[in-house]
């Protein structure tokens, strides 16, 4: 990209310097977001230049971007959750684009009022000290694969032993998470062989700052704790390399900075490739021990950046494509989540092919197991999307798998959530839960179990509850973008808010599942707005023929309670849709 000439003698940007970035940005392919979030950053950048950016807060935004109508900022996040995405869309374009942009706009956290710099005079900032990440592993297609795997009467006569002790097991997972809150043993030696490994540098400040020194060591330690609960990733604590790993081992550095004023603190930190010492994230916490206390912070802190760096879809799953020899769990990880994104036949043939050789090299992963296993879920939840009929026996194959990855490391989280999806998608409802529950009290800082588990839990009627846990996974920037707003969408519509589930459902990725597009329908049809509705009918009649034809019983192995189903039958009939049911599979978002 061309950057402008302009003149940096003023202390600040002025307003055509900053309207000319904000074109740019808006037009750039890297911006990609939807046309409402380019409407929101074009309506509080302008309304800023204009002067009136006292005016800036959740219910004018609603009612003035998104045309809502009786908006309770308190109850509704959409607003914070649309910031939030913008955040990160900018933080995206500013990467890519590298240190030459001219101005820098950003939106600080805790408000909608955004902030302009000279470009040239940022350099220091975190959004400046990034380099633009490598691109991510192409998806090429492979031959069509099919997954054989042995099964014996030993292993089958399992499930039906962990069924009928399920209460048992996960009541002894869920005691051993709290007895070993801050450690994970895994029952292979071997197993972290080829994951993406993270040395965390103990926080550095000021050296005469004792508070300061007390705060480091505490977040660093509780940084740790949280780090190790994502299983995809390995944690060599800088500080302590006691199992003979050395802190230049690892492929990542995670460093981190201390500064205060007063009560106030603030920690600066990124994460480094050490291959080639690029910085590939950084940001900026602030904490404030006149609202809480040090502990209090130093968690929320840590939470905050184990979240952000190691969650699926996070830092470590979408930065980094010049994966090389001796990573091949990290490899196959990125494929998983590459494919997750993209949704498309040959991505999945791609992470499918890489999660079955490492497992014939390394059988005992149970974390690439269950990755496996979700995959094979997922023909049977996305065949509409992945244009193909789900194999067959493709959902015994996935039980399979978790099963197996359940027997290696029970006290995993991604298994868990694998075996969940497997007992959810058989049928057995309650022992999902069970799992479910397991997995989230393993790690509820992990935003697939959160999302997942919650929407299960609403899905079974539990609704409050799990659209808590939805909510969750959407604030903290869990899944592929755009899938858990759909789950928000179904949240307000079964409460009655019919406005906001509107939003939320055109918030969602529309593209990324046909039944995405159902929920609009649904919506469309019970709030009166038959043309528009008709007109989402005649996209899914023309691309997802089979999915309507079979509409009643897919919605039937959705939802558990007929009261649900009854409320997206009605919406659906009002919006022209003919309602067929019969037996069909368990499927679900």
């Amino acid at each position: 990209m061309e950057n402008a000439k302009i003149d940096v003698g003023s202390e600040l940007p002025r307003a055509e310097d900053i309207i000319a970035q904000l074109e740019r940005i808006l037009a750039s392919e890297s911006f990609n977001l939807p046309d409402r979030a380019k409407r929101f950053l074009r309506y509080v950048v302008t309304e800023t230049v204009e002067g009136r950016s006292h005016y800036l807060k959740a219910y004018t935004i609603a009612t003035t971007v998104f045309g809502r109508r009786n908006f309770d900022a308190q109850s509704d996040p959409a607003v914070r959750i649309e910031a939030g995405r913008i955040r990160r869309g900018l933080e995206h374009y500013y990467l890519i684009s590298g240190p030459g942009e001219p101005v820098i706009i950003t939106i600080p956290k805790g408000g909608y009022v955004p902030a302009f710099e000279w470009g040239m005079e940022t350099r220091a900032t975190p959004i400046m000290e990034e380099a633009a990440p490598a691109p991510i592993i192409p998806v090429e297609t492979l031959p069509e694969i099919s997954v054989k795997l042995p099964v014996s009467d030993t292993f089958w006569s399992a499930p039906r032993l962990l069924t009928a002790g399920l209460s048992l097991f996960f009541a002894a997972v869920i005691l051993a998470v709290v007895v070993q809150s801050f450690f994970h043993e895994t029952a292979n030696p071997d197993f972290g062989d080829g994951r993406a490994t993270i040395a965390v540098e103990t926080f550095s400040y000021p050296s005469d700052d004792e508070k300061l020194q007390s705060i480091a060591q505490g977040t660093t330690a509780e940084l740790v704790a949280n780090l190790v609960k994502f299983n995809e990733v390995l944690v060599i604590a800088a500080a302590d390399q006691s199992d003979g790993q050395q802190p230049f081992d690892a492929r990542y550095r995670l460093e981190g900075t201390l500064r205060n004023h007063e009560d106030k603190f603030r920690s600066g930190v990124r994460l480094v490739r050490q291959s080639d010492r690029a910085v590939i994230w950084a940001t900026s916490y602030d904490m404030d021990l006149t609202i809480q206390t040090a502990l209090e912070a130093e968690s929320e802190v840590a939470e905050k950046i184990a979240t952000a760096v190691a969650r699926p879809f996070g830092v470590i799953f979408s930065s980094d494509g010049s994966v090389s020899t001796g990573w091949e769990a990290y490899e196959c990880a990125l494929a998983y989540y590459n494919y997750r994104r993209a949704m498309t036949a040959p991505a999945l043939a791609t992470a499918q092919g890489c999660l079955i050789s490492l497992g014939q090299s390394n059988p005992k992963d149970a974390t690439s197991m269950a990755l496996l296993s979700l995959t094979q879920i997922d023909q049977v939840r996305f065949a509409e999307k992945l244009g193909s009929p789900a194999p067959t026996e493709v959902l015994a194959k996935a039980a399979e798998l978790a099963q197996r990855a359940a027997m290696i490391d029970p006290q995993n989280a991604r298994v868990l959530q694998a075996l969940m999806l497997s007992y959810f998608f058989n049928n057995n409802v309650d022992a999902a839960l069970d799992a479910g529950a397991a997995a989230y009290a393993l790690n509820p800082n992990d935003t697939e179990v959160a999302g997942e588990y919650g929407l299960r839990l609403a899905f079974s009627g539990r609704w409050e509850t799990g659209c808590e846990l939805v909510s969750k996974a959407v604030n903290d920037g869990g899944g592929p973008t755009g899938y858990y707003e759909v789950g928000m969408a179904l949240c307000a519509f079964m409460r009655g808010d019919l406005q906001a589930a509107e939003l939320w459902s055109r918030m969602s990725d529309l593209s990324y599942n046909p039944m995405h597009r159902v929920v609009l329908v649904t919506i469309l049809g019970a709030s009166g707005k038959t043309s528009q509705a008709r007109h989402e009918l005649d996209w899914l009649q023309a691309h997802a023929p089979s999915l309507m034809q079979n509409i009643g019983s897919q919605v039937k192995g959705r939802l558990a309670r007929p009261i649900d189903q009854e409320k997206i039958f009605s919406g659906l009939r009002a919006a022209g849709a003919e309602i067929s049911v019969s037996p069909s599979l368990n499927q679900s978002n």
